[in-house]
């Protein structure tokens, strides 16, 4: 039994290393590093928030700064998410669950021209949680990336009127998935006619017979840098570029656990078995070290897209600032992903992305000289094809409110909160392997929805 199980690996390890693309592209894309821009929608890139955030949003404005800031801080968000299948219109929910994501940025004035700083933030992260009986389990019940960036930075003001940045992203990225095999679709050996899969034994689809969770991570380096001009003393005008990445995850591993199918097998069949025999004692070979479904390592190369951001900001009023960010994610570099496994030989997966396109306005007031309100919206376009649209990652177009404030708690300490609704457009998509070429209308079989609240804080402590 050799065949079936080279493709199930394959499909495990495909499906967890795809997730961080579409994570990437907007999905579950964490894009509040900082309190206060997350307040105003991430409007940042022409008018940095002076908490050290900048670091991420434009490292150019650093150069901004005067005095040493140390802030940290972070975002809870808490996601809510269901599929109802077109044919039974059984619905079924995501679980509930809150996830931090942390932020901690140091700014330091060097001179009067030159700024140095560090931050620590997480852009990319997802962890999709469905009940483990979900029907695309095996697609995936539990998806999970976490992207750490370690960015040290260095600014300069080359006149009054004109910054430069730039910073090295050191960058930590891993990725894990949970799922399920079904045994009904999976061709059976040799010398059975070429087709026949355990369906034709009277396996019922959706038969569960094995658990995979799939580990990878790995290190990368890439870099950020920015313009901040100011033409007036009212118009800023603010241009951020984050590379591309290529990620080489070398050291994934893949455990698979047997789970019991109580099923026996007729006389006569194909395995050569006596009537009687489960049908868990003919697999269970199959998990043995060295074979296929053993625990085993693999290997694959992920390109993170290059992100370009403007931006402007105008100072309306004394009290009242008005800003614009537009951002473009080069989506287009994933078309295929080849995975390398130890024993399961090779597969290439055809993704065909899109670039996506994102749009935010936000503002902010001074209600009094030590507290400032803010608003924001923001929206932007899928990347991921029809196609793609899975348990893992049910991604679609969105569009964002935001609201929050800063105060002064003393003379050198600030906080600042916020709070962000994500409503997502619903979303055809499936919850089984239809294959990358199949029409859209026989690969879908229901509708996603999704939406989050994000509560966001952060202490800005100057020096």
């Amino acid at each position: 039994m050799r065949r079936f199980p080279v493709w199930l690996a394959a499909g495990v390890f495909a499906g967890t290393l795809a997730t961080p693309r579409a994570i990437l592209a907007q999905g579950y894309g964490v894009y509040e590093h900082g309190t206060c821009a997350m307040a105003r929608a991430g409007t940042a890139v022409a008018s940095p928030c002076d908490d050290g955030s900048t670091i991420f949003f434009n490292p150019a404005g650093l150069a901004l700064a005067t005095h040493k800031v140390i802030s940290a801080g972070g975002t809870l968000i808490a996601p809510s998410g269901q599929f109802e299948n077109d044919s039974t219109g059984e619905k079924t929910s995501m679980n509930k669950r809150v996830y931090p994501v942390p932020h901690v940025y140091f700014q330091h004035p060097m001179s009067d021209r030159i700024v140095a700083g560090f931050g620590f933030f997480v852009p990319y992260g997802l962890e999709t949680d469905w009940p483990e009986n979900f029907e695309g389990r095996f697609l995936g019940y539990k998806s999970l990336v976490q992207g750490f960036y370690l960015q040290p930075t260095l600014a300069a003001k080359i006149t009054d009127r004109v910054m430069v940045g730039a910073g090295v992203d050191v960058t930590y990225l891993k990725v894990g998935l949970h799922q399920h095999l079904d045994l009904a679709p999976q061709a059976l050996p040799p010398p059975a006619p070429p087709g026949t899969t355990f369906a034709n034994l009277g396996i019922r689809s959706g038969t569960d017979f094995a658990n995979a969770d799939l580990e990878g991570h790995a290190w990368n380096l890439g870099f950020n840098v920015g313009i901040i001009l100011q033409p007036t003393d009212k118009l800023s005008l603010g241009i951020r570029f984050l590379s591309r990445q290529k990620v080489e995850i070398d050291d994934a591993t893949v455990s698979f656990t047997q789970i019991a199918t109580n099923d026996t097998l007729a006389a006569g069949n194909p395995f050569g078995v006596p009537a009687g025999t489960t049908l868990d004692q003919v697999l269970a070979p199959r998990f043995l070290p060295d074979s296929t479904l053993s625990n085993q390592g693999g290997k694959t190369t992920l390109t993170l897209p290059e992100q370009l951001v403007l931006g402007a900001a105008y100072q309306l009023t004394p009290r009242l600032k008005l800003l614009f960010d537009y951002q473009r994610t080069n989506w287009k570099v994933f078309k295929d992903l080849v995975i390398d496994f130890e024993h399961a030989g090779r597969r290439t997966i055809v993704e065909d992305y899109q670039a996506s396109d994102g749009f935010r306005v936000g503002g902010e007031y001074a209600w009094t000289s030590n507290t400032t309100v803010r608003a924001g919206f923001l929206t932007h376009t899928e990347a991921a094809p029809d196609q793609t649209v899975t348990p893992n990652l049910p991604e679609g177009p969105r569009s964002e409110l935001t609201l929050g404030f800063g105060t002064r708690l003393t003379n050198s300490l600030r906080v600042d909160l916020a709070y962000q609704y994500i409503d997502q457009a619903d979303r055809r998509g499936r919850t089984t392997d239809g294959g990358q070429a199949a029409p859209t209308t026989a690969v879908n079989n229901g509708l996603y929805t999704f939406h989050a609240h994000l509560f966001g804080a952060t202490l800005a402590l100057a020096f």
